[in-house]
């Protein structure tokens, strides 16, 4: 063992040396694992980051939520003409799917609308982001206030003017000031204050509840009608805990089929989304986004092996006499076998470590310019980075270290002098 570690410490100094000795073409072998590594890791720290980032505004979502519309969130076989003709769905199906399906935590009916300015005396936020839900929306997706309450099922029901104001909206308009039990304009009309939402800062897809507010869905009904095909209106379910998904769903979908109407031999017209599918969505596109980076990545890597086997061809010819030495002294075969194989490694680790160091810098600069969204680099994808290094280093340098191996020791103390 001990042999071991002193040919591991002989061919770092060999490494070092050779980094000393030839600078310009260690550097120039030494570039393409560089790059390579900086391109993998680069991509995969990249792609884990926006990952992270989509999965975390996802959070407060539980995968097992359905969100029934007239739209699809992913690719369907019904046609888009058939599509345009399916009908929003109503406040009347809200409420006899919250009368008549079991198992449910949570429900909730919403509409989009467009953003508003909220006035409060002489000061204005414009553009505010205007959630339009029923009393459900609070658990299905675990709102937090920072103070006040959120409205009641009374509230919703009746469209009372009341108002829960997202963190910075509260800010603006009220400063340091208590907004609770305060009246803002909106749609031309006072709305009381009751809750302030905790502050959550800004998602991957540039929304922020900070700079929403949300009011009963009821009230923006009496503005916007229940025929504006532009409010795609939806309800959202939360089924409980354990429940099985599938059998809910088609229980779901047997219950607004009958309130429709529809006969056997018709196609549902609604469709039962679920942000599960939504998530492996997501796992799919960033896994084919690692794969086409891996395989572009892998050519730098390419360039980088044949350099450190340029080195390593170098090194045994320049030390073929020392290699005779070593051999005429008793030195076995694996022994100068194992002695370039590690010189190799090193020399390839060494490139892999500059090129990390690389994709830390880029991650801390693009933190710091982005904002928000955090790239972070991975321990998992370091070590991936160290190892795809240390491989490359043992595949660019077997067939040198067989050759050095193979010398006769005559015919390299001959060859040397």
């Amino acid at each position: 063992m001990l042999i071991y570690l002193r040919l591991l410490k002989e061919s770092f100094n060999f490494a070092i040396n050779a980094l000393r000795n030839n600078k310009l073409r260690t550097f120039l072998s030494l570039l393409g694992v560089t790059i390579g590594i900086f391109s993998i890791i680069a991509v995969l720290a990249a792609v884990d980051s926006l990952e992270r980032e989509i999965k975390g505004t996802m959070s407060s979502l539980d995968n097992s939520t359905i969100i029934l519309m007239r739209f699809s969130f992913g690719p369907t076989e019904v046609p888009r003409w058939k599509r345009e003709q399916f009908p929003d769905m109503s406040y009347d199906e809200y409420q006899y799917l919250n009368r008549s399906m079991d198992d449910v935590e949570a429900i909730s009916y919403a509409m989009n609308v467009p953003r508003e300015n909220i006035r409060y005396g002489d000061m204005t936020v414009e553009k505010v982001e205007i959630g339009a839900i029923t009393e459900g929306y609070y658990d299905i997706e675990a709102l937090q206030l920072e103070t006040g309450r959120f409205f009641n099922e009374a509230e919703s029901v009746s469209g009372s003017p009341v108002i829960v104001l997202g963190h910075e909206v509260a800010n603006n308009l009220f400063g340091s000031s208590d907004p609770i039990g305060q009246q803002v304009r909106l749609y031309g009309r006072k709305f009381s204050v009751i809750g302030v939402l905790k502050k959550e800062g800004m998602n991957i897809f540039g929304n922020s509840k900070d700079e929403a507010a949300l009011l009963p869905v009821n009230v923006v009904r009496r503005i916007y009608g229940d025929n504006n095909r532009n409010t795609f209106p939806q309800i959202v379910i939360k089924p409980e805990a354990g429940v099985d998904n599938a059998e809910f769903i088609a229980k779901l979908k047997q219950q607004l089929r009958s309130y429709r109407g529809l006969k056997p031999d018709e196609i549902d017209n609604f469709f039962v989304n679920q942000l599960q599918g939504f998530a492996d969505l997501i796992d799919n596109i960033t896994s084919q986004m690692n794969f086409i980076g891996l395989i572009i990545s892998g050519f730098s890597l390419l360039v980088g092996g044949f350099g450190i086997a340029n080195i390593m061809f170098v090194s045994v010819k320049e030390r073929t006499n020392l290699i005779g030495i070593q051999k005429s002294l008793g030195a076995k075969n694996r022994f100068i076998l194992f002695q370039f194989l590690f010189e190799a490694v090193i020399l390839a680790v060494i490139g892999g470590l500059i090129g990390l160091f690389l994709v830390w810098l880029v991650s801390l600069a693009a933190s710091q310019f982005t904002g928000e969204f955090q790239f972070i680099l991975s321990p998992w994808n370091m070590f991936l980075g160290t190892a795809v290094s240390a491989a490359i280093g043992l595949v660019s340098g077997i067939i040198p270290a067989i050759s050095a191996s193979k010398l006769d020791p005559v015919e390299a103390i001959r060859t040397g002098m």
